[in-house]
């Protein structure tokens, strides 16, 4: 190993290993074990319909070994149309798991890989969207997801995962899940019920232009879904795995690798082999590496907020990331937080059917629950019938370019831009407002607090264009997180900070507009002096600030720092 702390991987594809040459492998090699340092090798077998035949995966795999590279086997399960037959409407031409012909190609495909490697990783091609006349008469009156996913619990098992174990009783099959968690369910991903049949799971940290691509996957992505899968899977998540696409700057590239080793990843893979050739992204990947092992050897465990996203989920989809990139420490869960003092629930946790027993239980018993607008209109009967809170979200739409902290003197916040947010309404002193939002002389709730039984319940209004959460005055983005965390909490935005159970904490500055430094102000109640650059060995002195609310006074040390786009700090108070 190069590193003490993870594996550096690469991913090769059939397209590549077909038809390269032992010179080119050669120079390929001398290329990317002199700037990231070559641990280990993916080397696909199959991918569109083209098998890499034996004697050259052979070439690849003794070359590889005999320079000391781990090698494992990786199968794309894409498959174009049969030759003569009437050709299948299939999205990247995904596997039609119903088609006689295409599951005894996926079987033919697993144990010949299996027959090399004692390690296999799907890519995260492994899912269905075919909607041939066969599957519509073979779902029936199920709906697309349920019919999916019995349908892939059959596939893992008798065609894929079975099969592999036949051939080569020692294999390890890793299951690949892309970035599109909120999707897993509508294509036949199941990490629920494919963690009993597949040996460790792997996760996609792909973020690539968040303007333009796709999918809308914030850039926090890249950390907050590797957290989410070492909760689901906890110690069998194998790593995280990212790309070259649509990065068009080696700072938006590096990014991903940051944030999935801040997530405490065992393995980061590269894909794929010949793009990170002469490539000036693989060089600053190399330094960033040796840094980012340093970090991880000397901070503990992650913490955050924990996120209640329960399997088969969606809604708000992705909110917990934005709020990660503006300075919430997020800890996203498919496993309901019950253990925990104050805990976040977007939409997507309306789709337990059970959610709103678990939070009356949560908060009777004196959690803390932090609910959004979203999750509110979906849940709003059944909390009013509880009696957890009578707010409920309306049709109407308010246009606010004002805000009221409401427990402060000076909280008055005015000549804002404009930001579209449903109206939630409520009862007065029966819930109490602690911003409000609005316009001329009508306002919303922006955060708004109930009582039950010894807990609390807070509803946070989401902004109609989830992205305008990062335009919220910096009073407000400050007043939301200490209802998180009164005791440590940090001022501003544009930044993520990535917290450990051993007090230590990492801010990271994104690259955004407007590219300059920016300073944040760090709250603690701990008695501390001073707050320590690990990196650099700079010691900021803390000194105190009261803040007034309510007519409380509550004493904070507090230190100011910068931060610059691009750069990470790695800090500890002292």
């Amino acid at each position: 190993m190069h590193y003490n702390n993870f594996n550096a991987a690469v991913y090769m594809p059939a397209w590549v290993a077909s038809y390269i040459t032992y010179e080119k492998l050669a120079y390929d090699y001398d290329f990317l074990e002199k700037y990231i340092g070559l641990d280990k090798v993916y080397l696909e077998t199959h991918r569109d319909g083209k098998t890499v035949d034996k004697e050259q995966l052979l070439m690849i795999k003794n070359f590889l070994e005999s320079n000391g590279v781990t090698v494992s086997g990786g199968i794309t399960f894409t498959l174009p149309d049969h030759e003569g037959e009437e050709a299948m409407k299939r999205i990247f031409n995904n596997v039609c798991y119903t088609d006689p012909k295409m599951r005894a190609r996926v079987k033919e495909i697993t144990e010949y890989t299996a027959s090399f490697f004692d390690e296999i990783i799907l890519d995260d091609f492994y899912f269905t969207s075919c909607t041939c006349p066969n599957c519509i008469s073979l779902k029936g009156d199920r709906d697309w997801a349920s019919f999916r996913r019995a349908l892939m619990k059959e596939v893992s098992e008798d065609l894929v995962v079975g099969p592999a174990k036949s051939i080569n009783p020692n294999v390890k099959m890793v299951i690949k899940y892309p970035n599109w968690r909120e999707s897993y369910h509508f294509s036949g991903y199941l990490p629920d019920i494919q963690q009993d049949i597949f040996d460790a799971s792997y996760i996609g940290t792909e973020t690539r232009s968040p303007k333009y691509a796709d999918q809308h996957l914030p850039e926090y992505l890249s950390y907050s879904i590797i957290r989410y899968m070492d909760n689901a899977w906890p110690g069998r998540n194998g790593g995280g795995w990212f790309d070259t696409y649509s990065c068009w700057s080696a700072d938006r590239y590096l990014e991903q690798a940051y944030l999935t080793a801040l997530a405490k990843t065992p393995e980061l893979t590269l894909f794929q082999w010949s793009d990170l050739i002469d490539n000036y992204f693989t060089g600053g990947m190399g330094i960033e590496f040796k840094k980012l092992d340093f970090i991880a050897g000397h901070t503990g465990q992650p913490t955050g907020i924990p996120v209640y996203i329960p399997y088969s989920s969606s809604g708000e989809n992705h909110l917990e990331m934005r709020l990660g990139m503006c300075g919430f420490p997020m800890d996203p869960t498919p496993i309901f937080p019950a253990g925990d003092k104050t805990i976040l629930l977007t939409e997507s946790a309306s789709d337990d059917k059970d959610i709103v027993d678990k939070l009356s239980d949560f908060v009777i018993n004196g959690g803390e629950a932090v609910i959004t607008s979203g999750f509110l209109r979906k849940c709003q009967e059944q909390l009013a019938q509880k009696g957890l809170t009578e707010a409920n979200v309306t049709s109407r739409k308010i246009l606010v370019s004002r805000y009221q902290l409401t427990a402060s003197d000076s909280g008055f916040i005015d000549g804002c831009d404009p930001i579209i947010f449903s109206e939630i309404l409520h009862y007065n002193n029966v819930s109490w407002s602690l911003v409000n939002g609005g316009d001329k002389d009508y306002h919303t709730p922006i955060l708004l607090m109930s009582l039950y039984g010894k807990g609390k319940i807070y509803i946070i209004n989401v902004p109609d264009n989830q992205s305008d959460i990062y335009d919220l005055p910096i009073e407000v983005m400050t007043q939301l997180k200490k209802i998180f965390n009164p005791d440590d909490f940090s001022s501003g935005k544009d930044y993520s900070v990535f917290t450990y159970d051993d007090g230590s904490f990492v801010f990271y500055r994104y690259v955004k507009e407007p590219l300059r430094p920016s300073r944040v102000k760090l709250y603690t109640s701990k008695e501390v002096s001073v707050l320590l650059d690990v990196i650099s060995g700079d010691m900021i002195e803390a000194r105190e600030e009261i803040i007034k609310e309510d007519y409380t006074e509550t004493r904070y040390r507090v230190a100011d720092i910068t931060l610059e786009p691009g750069r990470y700090r790695w800090l500890q108070w002292k």
